[in-house]
């Protein structure tokens, strides 16, 4: 079982500047949360309660306001900072301390996940024992993705291929991954590429060589958003938008998610609601806390 979790929350947000130049992106609006809240949601849901984000130097501040230390949402966060980008793996070896001993999970900052049986999902990839896990999404362009060719049966990847000329699979890589502890000895191993990072797909195929490296499914139902882009990000608002004022329910309500894990209490949420102010989003904590009397 998994019990820590990394969130990627650095980076130089340049597809996204000037807005980025003020503001870390993962502090940014998505409809009517800060984009943190949806990654931290999917690791709250995997039942990870024990999570690092990764920020950028002389943006720490800024994370603490919003989330102190997670003892109001019944979990434990830490904080690293990162002086430049050194690619995705880089985030096992600023967190080997964190880690410790323990298998890990990776969740990009800037990636959105929805889906009605999204919850059994993650608990399936968070009990992983040993190897690697990936979250797959079919997608209409795999040119414009890392996809894995896959065998249906095992669930074993095959093949990876990032952004491939030729059509291997339809099958994207997403940006939530699932490691054994071996992850901080194979991701130091690992030799930056062209571009002068570590590659996420380089330290996937340590794993696939070795014949450890499954998969699971964000189903026809669900959904998967890269916020990177300007479009994207506003894509993924309306999607929110869209959905909760359909349903009357909020994405990623931290609150919300810890109140039915039975790590919170309504008396917590209530702080939770004077710390928001009067907003939507405590309007919305305080019908949680009459739904649950």
């Amino acid at each position: 079982m998994i019990k820590k979790g990394i969130i990627l929350a650095g980076g130089k947000g340049t597809r996204m500047s000037p807005l980025t130049k003020a503001v870390n992106k993962q502090l940014l609006p998505i409809y009517d949360k800060p984009l943190i809240f949806y990654p931290l949601s999917i690791l709250m849901l995997s039942k990870i309660k024990d999570i690092l984000i990764i920020v950028n130097k002389g943006q720490l501040d800024q994370y603490k306001k919003l989330l102190p230390n997670g003892e109001n949402l019944g979990i434990k966060i830490t904080y690293k900072e990162q002086d430049h980008p050194r690619g995705l793996p880089d985030a096992f070896i600023l967190g080997e301390k964190f880690i410790g001993s323990d298998n890990v999970s990776l969740i990009l900052g800037d990636n959105f996940f929805y889906g009605q049986s999204l919850s059994d999902t993650l608990k399936r990839c968070a009990d992983l024992k040993n190897g690697a896990k990936v979250l797959l999404y079919k997608v209409n362009n795999p040119e414009l993705f890392g996809v894995a060719k896959i065998d249906r049966k095992s669930k074993k990847i095959k093949a990876l291929k990032e952004k491939p000329k030729k059509f291997i699979s339809n099958q994207a890589v997403t940006g939530l991954y699932f490691f054994d502890n071996k992850v901080i000895k194979y991701a130091k191993n690992l030799k930056p590429s062209k571009r002068k990072e570590l590659e996420i797909i380089d330290l996937l195929n340590k794993y696939k060589i070795k014949k450890k490296l499954s998969a699971e499914f964000l189903g026809r139902g669900g959904a998967w958003l890269d916020t990177g882009s300007i479009e994207d990000y506003y894509k993924t608002s309306a999607f929110v938008q869209a959905i909760e004022n359909r349903q009357g329910l909020k994405i990623a309500c931290l609150e919300e998610i810890a109140l039915l894990n039975k790590w919170i209490s309504k008396s917590q949420i209530m702080k939770q609601v004077k710390f928001y102010g009067n907003c939507e989003y405590s309007n919305y904590l305080k019908k949680i806390i009459k739904k649950s009397a």
